[in-house]
């Protein structure tokens, strides 16, 4: 696996039953909190493993860090990846460091898998179901809590579904048997989506009444998108028929920046309810977002 379909990660096989897998992402903080942001950026960069339905073993540590700035701040976002990889079981080997003037944390992340176990983007079939294993809104809150204007209980709640892993959800696939999967991060729902569609020659209809939100997105939308939603939005216009019952507030929720998102998993419809099962037997809540159909000219069809 490598670039030729925009996949999560890369994989390289080693024998005839195992493969690595390789990926990297770090970001500046999104969150107030020194430890919350070193356990979001830990968890975001362990889901591309999780994604391809693959174990993480290794992690070397991204950092960038100011000067001027208290180095026990630094302590505290390393302390936070680092409890993440412990809880994974992922042991952190080390990294690198270089002074920056603004903060930066991530890792890159080295996993294991069967070349038979592999979960591509690409393998998505019509007349699969689309399951979503986290709400989205992510952007829309961390923007309106460095604003100010977003109720601390709903910057909570989206601090905790961006704490939480995929690991659970990349079992339950695992488990039930699916055809392709991705993870949701900065392009947003329908741009990943669209690029597991692209990948796979077939179209999603998503029901925007059907995607599950973070508390307070709603009541956010019209003040708090970011300039990464805006210009996801404005890509949306190559692979997305909006539907005219839509807003242009529906279009952008869509396509919101997410950091540290869930999975979008194509299954097929006779093993949706197993999936959707063993999702909550591991304690995600997984929801039916839309379907998979024969492509349609778009790679994705929105509509309520």
């Amino acid at each position: 696996m490598g670039f030729h379909t925009g996949d999560d990660a890369a994989v390289y096989q080693l024998t005839d039953d195992l493969c690595v897998i390789q990926t990297v992402d770090f970001f500046p903080p999104i969150v107030d909190d020194a430890y919350d942001y070193g356990a979001i950026a830990a968890v975001n960069a362990l889901s591309d493993i999780y994604a391809m339905g693959g174990k993480p073993i290794l992690a070397l540590n991204i950092v960038c860090f100011p000067e001027d700035v208290d180095v026990a701040i630094l302590g505290r976002i390393l302390q936070g990846g680092s409890d993440v990889a412990v809880e994974a079981g992922v042991l952190i080997a080390g990294g690198h460091t270089v002074k920056d003037a603004e903060p930066k944390y991530g890792m890159a992340v080295t996993g294991i898998i069967a070349p038979k176990d592999i979960v591509t983007n690409a393998g998505a079939k019509p007349g699969d179901t689309l399951v979503l294993t986290k709400p989205i809104g992510t952007g829309i809150i961390s923007t309106a809590g460095k604003a100010g204007i977003a109720d601390p209980a709903y910057v909570a709640a989206a601090v905790k579904a961006m704490r939480t892993s995929n690991k659970p959800a990349s079992e339950a696939m695992v488990a039930v048997g699916i055809n392709s999967a991705t993870d949701i991060t900065g392009f947003g729902l329908l741009a990943h989506l669209g690029g597991m569609m692209k990948a796979s020659g077939t179209t999603a209809r998503v029901s925007m009444a059907a995607v599950p939100l973070l508390p307070g997105v709603r009541e956010l939308a019209d003040r708090a998108f970011s300039g990464g939603t805006r210009r996801n939005h404005e890509a949306a216009a190559k692979v997305v028929r909006w539907h005219d019952e839509l807003t242009i507030e529906d279009q952008l929720i869509l396509c919101d920046a997410q950091t540290s998102g869930g999975l979008v998993l194509s299954v097929a419809n006779d093993k949706a309810d197993a999936l959707l099962a063993e999702l909550t037997a591991r304690g995600v809540t997984g929801v039916v977002i839309g379907d998979v159909v024969a492509s349609l000219g778009v790679e994705i069809e929105a509509g309520l």
